[in-house]
């Protein structure tokens, strides 16, 4: 046995283990297994053609090697990404810790009040510096956020009788480069046409709905917004801003001047730049929006008890309700980075935020004088930290390439200056030594900073900013790392237990994938720094591109998308542009199974297309008849068949080739979502079942952690014909050579990312990755098999196999009052986190155990199952006083004086033995959901406001 696979490590069971598994559900092999589960004509012939394995040391040796092809220059690029200083005790306790990042989508409540509490600080720190009264829990990025935003007006519309029809929108000439092209990605296929102009010299015409502004302006002055909001409100025209949130902490508010909706993103607030991602966006609007904001939202609600407690608010899961008529495809936040962002604003309070706004700003007005004294022309008259310089660009790019420094150019005669928090005044003078090299005239030397201020005294801050005890009482990093540590223990993660989720795929995030991402070569380079400065990004890149077209078949990868809905947008989008490049732009018929992912239709419908619902056959199949039905009556304007395979039902439906050949025969293409390709990796691919493009969940099947709902990766892998789509980039050039516009707004998405599944991929190899999937089939039929007789499975393949996950039936338990939620909830006094509830069919669980998790955990979950079905046969309808309708059991509760139920102390807290070895308190009791709807407080706001509402 060779210790040093990344494999043995990876792999839960042992192979003593598997050979009592595979004897438990009656299969000689694996390979019988196989055999039994997947169709013998989608089966691959041969191995993937992958590197061979490398072990957890080789592979950092070999990353850090690539890191050195990285040059980290002195950068003032700005547009959106700037050098930052994370914190130590957030890198240390939150970036580096499992507790944190391994957690997910805090879904369950009871067992993630510590996410929920970083992620209200969040959101109350984003309503406080815009202004605004509320906002959601994150977005993908600045650029994906001011789309969002652009949805958002335009829906609002809808509901206005005078706009009825109107469908011109507004951008500012100053926006960000990469929010234009992503502004024109959305607006196109929903039928909004952009007026890109002079915020100056708008005519506010009643043709128009919306606006949106850049506050600052991309090239750092700072516009009169103040006047252009007030006199677009008196012709009701609602407006967007999109706003620098370190520059909110000296710049007013947007919702003071009577903004509808602020974006942009956290990245400043300790984030590092990751060649672009992965950040938090913000998204904050007006409470009269609260119906129409995309993502989720935090909110407080009170548990059983009446004490407060927190969950996501209003349109929980709200994809999988509305479909088609969902606000948005998105359904993940950047839960992790978001955290982040909020505890920078909780460690450094109001004091230290203006402290550091104050020092960016004066170094701004510092360099400005300098430059002016050596005679070059600085034209923005008001701003925030960047400087405008109109000279020779050439010149002062050629001098300062050789002392390794990088401005933005935006023109030949423009030089563009972001400063940042890192800048010191040894930074200044050296910015100054480039610039008096090119006069050829001696500098003066600067040996402190200014203090004078460049913002019009009109748009200067006055209002307080987050004045509540949370971000006033954690600034010693004792205290931080207590807080931290506090907030913590309130969450369940994978550190703790199993997370049987299905479709979600909660596996091993192995620590040699995670530590890169602390490595300051790989941290530091901003997305559009010249490509000679990211070697080792590109050699990374390129490699998990060529991985991951190898592992599903096709021709070419897309890494732009950063989540899973962009990955199922970008598909379509490619799909649409395809069409349309063979003159086909009637073709707008989107098929999708009735048991499709929720996110399925949302996405359809951004992209411009019609939902044709097909049905399900009691099996949970897709029928084939009626797909073949419709699919003919809309031949002529067929666009896509979307599709989750294995199905979202976990069966590999053997009709699959059958149906992608109905889809090619009636002239449209195959999307395939990659939500399930934890089953298909080195078995099948989508490419073998007959698909064009499908995207994959970084975040699933390749390892990136969840997060608590955030970062994801979501690429788009293609066939021949559609290359010549994958979506581009307005500054750094990606994609194919008839590139769609942005996707998201970095040239490569979350990049710094993607290290972690290039090492996944790298540390196990074609073998390794085959065995994987093996595994994680062989886990979730041990887990069917030995649930028998306690649980039904609804759905299995035609040999009674089930595939990487299966649903278990929890609707005849109504017949003793129990309902899904209340397993649920039992399951976390037991010391797990729910499976996935009542998706996708209301009423069940659908378990997927992972290849990460042992047999012996597996056996612990199964023995809590089979325990809980006991307490369900001893509940009656007629009384609810039992252990699952009480569920969960909080310490308060064991450790009251007062103990009135009819059922004991241990049984509530200890019902199995094993619990007492390892107890998992969750901190609330069961949380009102209703109670919070209807009283919707989504800020850290005092219990003393709180009560009163």
């Amino acid at each position: 046995m060779n210790t040093n696979a990344f494999a043995l490590r990876h792999i839960g069971p042992r192979e003593d283990d598997q050979k009592q598994m595979l004897k438990t559900i009656g299969a000689d092999s694996i390979e019988q297994l196989i055999y039994e589960t997947i169709p013998d004509d989608i089966r691959l012939k041969k191995d993937l053609d992958l590197d061979e394995a490398m072990s957890e040391q080789e592979y950092l040796v070999y990353l850090n090697d690539v890191a050195k092809k990285n040059k980290v220059y002195k950068t003032y690029i700005g547009l959106g990404y700037h050098p930052t200083i994370l914190p130590a005790v957030i890198q240390r306790n939150i970036l580096e810790n499992p507790g944190w990042y391994t957690a997910y989508t805090p879904y369950q409540a009871e067992i993630a009040q510590g996410r929920l509490e970083a992620l209200l600080n969040f959101q109350t720190m984003v309503t406080d510096l815009t202004g605004m009264e509320l906002a959601n829990a994150s977005l993908l990025d600045e650029s994906t956020a001011a789309a969002e935003a652009l949805s958002l007006l335009f829906a609002v519309r809808e509901r206005d009788q005078k706009k009825a029809g109107i469908n011109k929108f507004f951008v500012s000439e100053n926006i960000l480069p990469q929010t234009l092209s992503l502004l024109q990605t959305r607006a196109n296929p929903i039928g909004i046409e952009l007026v890109i102009g002079n915020e100056e010299t708008f005519d506010f015409s009643t043709e128009f709905f919306g606006a949106i502004l850049q506050y600052p302006g991309k090239n750092g002055q700072v516009t009169d917004i103040k006047s252009f909001i007030e006199k677009a409100n008196s012709n009701n025209i609602k407006v967007a801003v999109a706003a620098d949130i370190l520059s909110l902490v000296k710049l007013e508010a947007p919702g003071k001047f009577g903004a509808d909706v602020v974006v942009g993103t956290t990245q400043r607030f300790g984030i590092p730049m990751g060649y672009g991602g992965p950040h938090a966006a913000y998204f904050a609007t007006k409470e009269a929006y609260k119906r129409d904001i995309p993502g989720r939202i935090i909110g407080v609600t009170k548990d059983a008890n009446g004490n407060r407690a927190l969950r996501m608010a209003l349109q929980t899961r709200e994809q999988h309700i509305k479909r088609d008529k969902a606000t948005s495809n998105i359904c993940t936040a950047q839960v992790l980075l978001a955290v982040m962002a909020g505890m920078y604003a909780v460690y450094h309070g109001p004091k230290g935020l203006q402290n550091i706004a104050d020092k960016v700003h004066n170094c701004a007005t510092t360099l400005a004088k300098a430059l002016e004294q050596l005679g070059f022309k600085q034209i923005n008259t008001s701003y925030f930290d960047t400087l405008q310089i109109k000279t020779d660009a050439k010149t002062i790019k050629k001098v300062a390439k050789q002392k390794k420094v990088n401005f933005f150019y935006p023109d030949a005669e423009t030089v563009t200056i972001a400063l940042n928090e890192t800048t010191s005044v040894r930074d200044l003078n050296y910015i100054i030594s480039i610039f008096a090299e090119v006069a050829n005239k001696e500098a003066q030397t600067i040996t402190s900073i200014t203090e004078d201020t460049a913002i019009d005294k009109t748009l200067e801050r006055t209002t307080d900013f987050l004045t509540l005890d949370v971000f006033n009482t954690h600034h010693s990093e004792t205290e931080l790392m207590r807080y931290i540590k506090k907030l913590e223990r309130k969450d369940l993660s994978l550190n703790h237990s199993m997370i049987s989720l299905g479709s979600c795929t909660m596996k091993l995030n192995a620590a040699a994938e995670m530590l890169p991402l602390s490595w300051f070569k790989w941290g530091n380079i901003h997305p559009f720094a010249p490509l000679k400065q990211a070697r080792g990004y590109a050699q990374i890149l390129k490699e998990l591109e060529d991985q991951l077209t190898e592992i599903t078949g096709f021709a070419a990868t897309s890494l732009q998308p950063n989540s899973g809905a962009q990955g199922e947008f970008a598909g379509l989008m490619v799909i649409k542009a395809y069409h349309e490049s063979r003159g086909d732009h009637h073709r707008n018929i989107c098929l999708i199974p009735s048991s499709a992912h929720g996110t399925n239709p949302a996405s359809a419908v951004m992209a411009g297309m019609k939902v044709v619902v097909t049905k399900s056959t009691e099996e949970g199949n897709i029928d084939v008849d009626d797909l073949r039905e419709k699919a003919e009556l809309h031949k002529e304007n067929l666009s896509a068949l979307m599709v989750t395979y294995p199905s979202t039902h976990g069966v590999y439906e053997a009709s699959i080739k059958e149906i992608t050949q109905i889809i090619h025969d009636c002239g449209g293409q195959v999307y395939m979502d990659g939500a399930n390709m934890n089953a298909q990796v080195g078995l099948t691919n989508p490419g073998n079942i007959g698909a064009d493009v499908c995207h994959l969940n970084l975040h699933k099947t390749f390892a990136i952690p969840h997060g608590g709902g955030g970062p994801g990766v979501g690429p788009i892998c293609v066939a021949k014909q559609l290359v010549p789509f994958l979506p581009g980039n307005p500054i750094v050039k990606t994609g194919g050579e008839k590139a769609i516009t942005a996707i998201s707004a970095a040239p490569f998405g979350s990049a710094l990312a993607c290290l972690i599944s290039y090492g996944y991929i790298k540390m196990l190899g074609a073998e390794g990755l085959k065995k994987s999937t093996e595994i994680a089939i062989l886990n979730a039929n041990y887990i069917k098999h030995r649930l028998q007789g306690a649980f039904e499975t609804l759905y299995s393949g035609e040999r009674g196999r089930a595939a990487h996950e299966m649903i278990i039936d929890c609707r005849p338990f109504k017949a003793h009052g129990i309902e899904v939620v209340d397993i649920a909830k039992r399951l976390m006094d037991y010391g797990f986190h729910a499976p996935t509830v009542s998706f996708p069919v209301a009423g069940t669980m659908m378990i997927e155990p992972t290849e990460s998790e042992s047999k012996a955990e597996m056996d612990r979950f199964c023995d809590a199952m089979i325990s809980i079905r006991k307490e369900i046969d001893a509940a009656t309808k007629d009384d609810d006083n039992n252990p699952l309708k009480n569920a969960p059991h909080t310490l308060a509760m064991l450790t009251s004086d007062e103990w009135l139920l009819p059922y004991s102390r241990e049984k509530a807290a200890y019902p199995l033995d094993y619990v007492a070895d390892n107890k998992f308190w969750p901190s609330v009791r069961r949380v009102d959901d209703a109670f919070g709807d209807r009283n919707l407080i989504c800020t850290c706001a005092p219990i003393e406001e709180y009560m009163e509402a």
